[in-house]
This record gives structure tokens, C-alpha cells and sequence, in this order.
């Protein structure tokens, strides 16, 4: 079992737990909070971690279940782990990797996991990897994966709900490949596997995800060459095993979550700065909040909001970044609730992330989905219910319904909440929100 430093309460076992969190709503969100570290970076920079033969630090480390998670696959595989739950800083050193096989019971928990297929199968030349899990938001599509994989000189078979892949004993070989679409999942993984691979690999039409950036960030400083991180063409020069060296590295802030407080803060007329985030990583966002009233800031690394007027209804259309993200959808869409007008969100991405128009309904919203197609006419109260939150953007959205409904609002699917945000409900507290987690013996 991995060395834990400090005691917390998010923990595997903590998780399992039934718990809920009330909130009082109609109380405007004032103060300034910091975001923590990314979890859709650090979750990729534990799984490049399988590529190096020694001693890696991550710092800024959210405590999350899905890092918790991603751990006990590290260490299945042969790898150690010490996490500083204070410090927000984990130590993995795979320098004795000694298993190429992750189970249903690890995988299927946590869908990011997938991405160890590729630092796997080139490092120890073959890998057996159960089929992805996590949110069930839509369709998780491996077949990108599969065919770059392939081009690389890697055997792939499907079966009983694994991916098994092997390559021949000099392991795998560069090509120049183009993705259908810019998934981030198979841009992490093709990438992670080219690290090793003979020569020259090109990844055409690649995400262009800050994180995809920052992955390639990280890789660069443990020895390997990557140019392009965050573009639509990603360049990766093959380097031996031994040219792979141990580093420290910081995660860059998670957008994400800053855009959830940044929501919240609009939609109970509050007034927010939030530290430890790159303006430019959130422009969408920014762009669709000022249209609906808010007043924004940004600095080098801080963003304030306030409400400038009155909340205005939108269109979005989730997109592949530097688009509007899908993990924003929810959240805004609670927001979007009381504006004024009809707004319109179409959903691109995942086919099945409308879990919260039907509670959202419950609190009094007025929502008619059409397939990916949300419409949504402003009503002039959200009123406080039970509610159940089924995935983990969704019940974050049906929290800021909360904060912004008359009476009290009860919701529950935590478990969701814990794989991706840290202290969340310290950090509404922190802004005056009146919340609380509590066990929900119901």
C-alpha cells in the first residue's frame, strides 16, 4: 500500500461512505480562493510515470479519489508512491516496473486510466488494460487509440473487456498518423507510447488541451523529445530507456474547477477573485460570462468577477478545446436557469451528459431536451430540493443551483464530486457560502 504523510479524510475507503451536502442558497459568493493543481494533467503525468526508470516529483497534487485511484494502479504494476497530502506532493518511482496487467477492479473506476495502455505496451512491450470506466457520460471510444497504436507496429485484440497489445522485442516504430477527431485520450496515450518508439512519430490533428501541452511539458523535462504539446501537430523523437531521468514538476492549475467557482460566483452575485489559474486557458468561458453580465478581470495569473448587470441568456456549443469545454456544460447550465430569455445549449461531446436537466427541473427550471439539445427559458426562482448528481460535472452544476435557490437544497452522488475536486465545499465555505457535508443516513 502506498505511504500516505498525512491523515485526510479523502480517501478509498472515505469513499464508500454515504454523505451529502446542504446548502442554503441565495447567499452571493465574496472572497478569494485559490485553485488547486489539475486533475486532467496529474492524472497523465502518474501514468507517464510508468515510462521512467526512476524517481519522479509531482507538486500541487490535489488529494482526489481519482489520483487515489490512478496510485493503486502505480503500485499494482510495480511502482511506489508517497504522497504528502499537506504539501500536495507525490513521489512515484517506477524504477522496478514489473507488470504490464491492470484489472476491471482498478480500471473500470477510473476512465483516465486508460492511458496507460501506451506508456505500458512500449515500455514492457506488451500490456493488458480492462476497458475504460468513471462518469457514465456517453460513449468511450478506444478505436483512435487502437488504429494510432497499430500504426505504430503494435498487435491489438479485444476481448471480454480488455485491450491486449504487444510489439515485436525492439519495441515500436514511428510513423505519422492523423486522428479523426482531437481526442485527448488517444493524443495522450499515442504520445506517451511514441516516447520510446524508434524514430520519428507525427500526431496530426492532435488535441490541444493545456494539459496535452503540459504532459508534453513534463515528458520533456524526464529526457524525452516532444515538440508541439498543445498544438494540432505533435512531433515526438523516439530515446532510449536510459535516457529517461527523474525530475520535479509542478501541475499547472485546473481550469475546470476555476470555472465552476467562476460560474458560482456569477450566478449568486457575488464577487470572486481566483488565484492560481492561467486566464487563457478559460477564454471561452470568459467570453460566454461576460456576454451573460459579468464583470471579469484577469491578471497573469488571477481572475476577478462580479455582476456587471443582469444575468442575460446565451448559446454554447461544447467543442474540442480551445473551444467551450463539455466539463463546463453543467455548471453553466445552472446558471443559465435564471437568465433572462431563452438560452440554448448543444452538447457535442458526450451524447449522454444531461443527468442534471431532469433535477434541475425538480428545483423549478424550465428545460426541454431534444437529443444533445438543451433549451432553457430563464425562470425567476430555483427552489431547494433533494437531488441527485450523476456525474461528476453535473453534481457540481446542481450545487451552484443550490447556492443560487430559495430554501435548502440536499444533494447527493458525492462519490462523483470527490474524483475531481479538492475541498469543495472548504472553498465555498471560504467565500461565505452557507454549506455543509454531512453523513446522509437515508
Amino acid at each position: 500500500m502506498f505511504k500516505v504523510l498525512q491523515k485526510t479524510s479523502l480517501n478509498l475507503g472515505q469513499s464508500e461512505k454515504k454523505e451529502k451536502i446542504l446548502v442554503q442558497g441565495n447567499k452571493p459568493l465574496k472572497g478569494v480562493i485559490r485553485t488547486s493543481g489539475a486533475k486532467n494533467a496529474v492524472l497523465k503525468q502518474m501514468a507517464a510515470c510508468l515510462l521512467i526508470p526512476a524517481k519522479v516529483i509531482l507538486k500541487d497534487v490535489p488529494p482526489l479519489q481519482d489520483v487515489f485511484r490512478m496510485i493503486q494502479i502505480v503500485e499494482f504494476l510495480g511502482g511506489k508512491c508517497e504522497f504528502d497530502l499537506e504539501k500536495e506532493v507525490l513521489q512515484i518511482d517506477c524504477s522496478n516496473l514489473n507488470g504490464s496487467y491492470a484489472p476491471f477492479e482498478l480500471v473500470s473506476k477510473l476512465r483516465a486510466s486508460f492511458v496507460i495502455l501506451g506508456p505500458l505496451l512500449t515500455r514492457m512491450k506488451s500490456a493488458k488494460v480492462s476497458l475504460p470506466g468513471g462518469c457514465q457520460i456517453g460513449t468511450r471510444r478506444i478505436d483512435l487509440h487502437e488504429k494510432g497504436l497499430r500504426d505504430l507496429g503494435a498487435k491489438i485484440s479485444i476481448s471480454h473487456g480488455y485491450v491486449e497489445a504487444e510489439c515485436q522485442p525492439n519495441g515500436l516504430t514511428g510513423c505519422e498518423m492523423r486522428l479523426d477527431i482531437p481526442s485527448n485520450g488517444a493524443t495522450e496515450n499515442l504520445m506517451m507510447a511514441a516516447v520510446l518508439a524508434q524514430g520519428l512519430t507525427i500526431i496530426d490533428n492532435a488535441a490541444k488541451d493545456p494539459e496535452i501541452e503540459d504532459l508534453a511539458n513534463f515528458l520533456n523535462s524526464c529526457g524525452a523529445k516532444i515538440k508541439g504539446g498543445g498544438t494540432d501537430r505533435i512531433e515526438i523523437e523516439g530515446v532510449k530507456l536510459d535516457e529517461l531521468h527523474g525530475t520535479e514538476y509542478i501541475t499547472l492549475p485546473d481550469r475546470i474547477e476555476a470555472g465552476t467557482f467562476l460560474i458560482a460566483a456569477l450566478a449568486t452575485d457575488g464577487d470572486v477573485l481566483i488565484q492560481n489559474i492561467v486566464p487563457e486557458h478559460l477564454q471561452s468561458l470568459l467570453e460566454k460570462l461576460e456576454e451573460i453580465g459579468g464583470k471579469i478581470d484577469c491578471k497573469e495569473n488571477t481572475i476577478h468577477i462580479c455582476r456587471a448587470k443582469p444575468l442575460r441568456a446565451t448559446e454554447i456549443s461544447t467543442v474540442w478545446y480551445p473551444g467551450f469545454p463539455t466539463d463546463l456544460q453543467a455548471q453553466l447550465m445552472a446558471l443559465l436557469t435564471k437568465a433572462e430569455g431563452t438560452s440554448i445549449i448543444k452538447e457535442n461531446i458526450y451524447e449522454d451528459r444531461f443527468s442534471h436537466v431532469q433535477e434541475l427541473v425538480h428545483m423549478g427550471a424550465d428545460i426541454q431536451v431534444n437529443h444533445n439539445v438543451a433549451v432553457m427559458k430563464g425562470v425567476e426562482k430555483l427552489t431547494g430540493t433533494q437531488v441527485l448528481g450523476g456525474d461528476l460535472r453535473a453534481t457540481a452544476g446542481l450545487v451552484i443551483a443550490g447556492l443560487m435557490a430559495g430554501g435548502k437544497t440536499e444533494v447527493r452522488g458525492l462519490n462523483h464530486l470527490d474524483r475531481g475536486y479538492s475541498h469543495f465545499t472548504d472553498k465555498l465555505i471560504a467565500l461565505g457560502a452557507v454549506i455543509e457535508r454531512v453523513s446522509d443516513s437515508s
